[in-house]
């Protein structure tokens, strides 16, 4: 059982991660000699300074759009261009480098038309920022190598590309309040990843809400868990406890979970309330 739950290394077989690298060296490469900075060249593809930085690191990947518009931009005369079929390939490759036991639920998640999240210890997962995400594998124990590290922060920022496809899924979020508290990283990643709650919170298919601390009643004084509706599908329930994944298929067991979440979200404050609480937050940093 141990052996089932161990993280595996991702796989280097398939190239994707020599790939992903390669194509970001190239990128800043033709950045440099073009003398713009990441912030200019994001400004002018869509992404921001730290996505830019990310993608020349091979941490996340080259978007084709990105790849696209950058090889003109920069006069790369198709080279950035070419790259754009191998780069997709790669992104349906790069899909099976979780865990193995997180595969089930990672290959749902891909193709969810809808998701909800509780959060009551970090940030989850698809709101994390890179910098946040690297903190949190850091702190790993047991401890996990520098290559391991940036394998799962790479992983991790792959999996936020689902809010960059049409339609992208329904999202909703209920944070406890801790969770905004807690400054995993130090204070200035504690500060991006209030700004990125906010970022996410604009969009129109995601809900985030905070749970307040000085609630008296709490329906799920329990660990976290995962709701999410698969195109085509009936809605699965995920849960984690100190290593131990599961994946609830059982429709009693999801609704019960789903019962829980919906008495949280009219407990919590709501999206606007929780977005005011942020900034303040942010601004008392």
């Amino acid at each position: 059982m141990a052996d089932e739950r161990r993280p595996e290394t991702p796989a280097e077989a398939d190239g994707t991660t020599g790939l992903f690298t390669a194509v970001g060296k190239l990128l800043k490469l033709l950045r440099e000699r073009a003398g713009l900075t990441q912030k200019e060249l994001g400004e002018a593809v869509g992404y921001g300074p730290d996505a830019i930085g990310a993608m020349e690191r091979g941490v996340r990947v080259a978007r084709p759009e990105v790849l696209e518009k950058a090889d003109e931009l920069l006069d790369a005369g198709g080279l950035l261009r070419a790259m754009v079929p191998e780069i997709k390939e790669g992104m349906k490759k790069a899909r099976t480098r979780h865990p193995e036991w997180y595969r089930s639920y990672a290959g749902l998640e891909a193709e969810a038309v809808e998701l909800h999240f509780y959060a009551n210890q970090g940030v989850p997962g698809l709101l994390q920022t890179e910098d946040y995400a690297r903190a949190v594998f850091s702190q790993w124990r047991p401890l996990l190598s520098a290559e391991t590290i940036e394998m799962r922060v790479a992983d991790r920022m792959a999996r936020q590309q689902i809010f960059e496809g049409w339609p992208p899924p329904m999202c909703s979020y209920v944070l406890e309040e801790v969770v905004l508290q807690r400054p995993i990283g130090g204070r200035a990643v504690h500060k991006e990843q209030l700004r990125n709650l906010l970022r996410f919170g604009s969009m129109r298919n995601v809900e985030i809400q905070v749970m307040p601390t000085s609630r008296e009643e709490h329906p799920n004084l329990d660990s976290a868990f995962n709701l999410l509706t698969p195109k085509g599908h009936g809605q699965v329930a995920y849960t984690e406890g100190q290593g131990y994944p599961r994946l609830v298929t059982d429709p009693e067991g999801v609704r019960q979970i789903a019962d829980r979440y919906g008495i949280m979200r009219a407990l919590a404050l709501n999206p606007m309330e929780s977005r005011a609480l942020i900034e303040k937050m942010l601004g008392e940093l």
